[in-house]
């Protein structure tokens, strides 16, 4: 794991190709639906559809998908943040809650799991560490892009592995600015690109021959995580997301690349 500034300078490895349509920027009303381009307007509904389907079974696949390494991941952002019993979480696309119940057992205070998706948020009330953190966690559902959260009402905000799916990315960083403290922090958890093209080939084989039909297999549909292989594909590079929390105010940025560049963790800070 190391350290970037926020150039997206890498010293372990050479600099990311980018995709062309990197970032779903709007053309003509339309933006990227993993390789495929939609109307801007139906990507919310269609990504809605996908973690319906996949919301009972979503917990399980992770492992499966990872081999158990998404866990290392959220411990590495968990670590990073060095939770406090004053702090309140906001976790954005927050699901089944699983990085909420991480924060909160690491020492935090609250944490609040925000989600757009039902079907995700009543799968997370059902798991036995949520019900035992009844107490101290709320469920929400939200858009990430329009909060329903007072401005400067969270000490940290974080994301994991839900940005990509959010249409307008500018609109959900700008957001978790508006509801920060100033001093609080914001963390996105995210796969990204890998740098070493040996493993980058293991990788794609991995992605997109195994992990659909491990779809069909557990959680009875393959489109969904094909979809989810894809949309890793057209996220921005660790370099043009640095920029974007930058645009939106946050200052100090950094980034972690976890496990040769499969996965990144950004990091910014609201200073005032």
């Amino acid at each position: 794991m190391t350290d970037q500034s926020q150039n997206g300078r890498n010293d372990d490895g050479p600099d990311i190709q980018r995709p062309e349509n990197q970032g779903g920027d709007d053309h003509d009303g339309v933006i990227d639906f993993g390789f495929r381009t939609v109307r801007r307007e139906a990507k919310r509904g269609m990504v809605r559809d996908v973690f319906d389907s996949v919301a009972s079974r979503y917990d399980v696949m992770n492992d499966l998908m990872s081999g158990g390494v998404h866990r290392l991941w959220k411990a590495a952002m968990i670590d990073w943040i060095a939770p406090q019993p004053v702090q309140t979480l906001v976790d954005l696309a927050g699901g089944t809650g699983d990085i909420s119940q991480r924060f909160l057992t690491a020492g935090g205070g609250n944490a609040i799991v925000c989600d757009i998706n039902e079907a995700m948020l009543a799968a997370g009330r059902q798991r036995r560490d949520m019900i035992r953190l009844a107490d101290r966690v709320r469920w929400c559902t939200g858009n990430a892009e329009a909060l329903p959260f007072e401005t400067a009402s969270a000490d940290i905000v974080t994301i994991a592995f839900g940005l990509r799916n959010v249409t307008d990315r500018d609109a959900a960083i700008a957001e978790a600015h508006r509801i920060l403290w100033p001093g609080g922090r914001f963390l996105c958890l995210e796969f990204s690109q890998v740098t070493n093209a040996a493993l980058a080939r293991v990788y794609d084989s991995w992605s997109f021959n195994v992990l659909p039909r491990l779809g069909q297999l557990v959680a009875g549909d393959a489109d969904s995580y094909r979809y989810l292989v894809e949309s890793i594909r057209t996220f921005p590079s660790p370099e043009i997301l640095a920029d974007m929390f930058a645009g939106a105010g946050f200052a100090q940025v950094r980034v972690r690349r976890l496990s040769g560049g499969i996965a990144c963790i950004h990091s910014g800070w609201k200073l005032d």
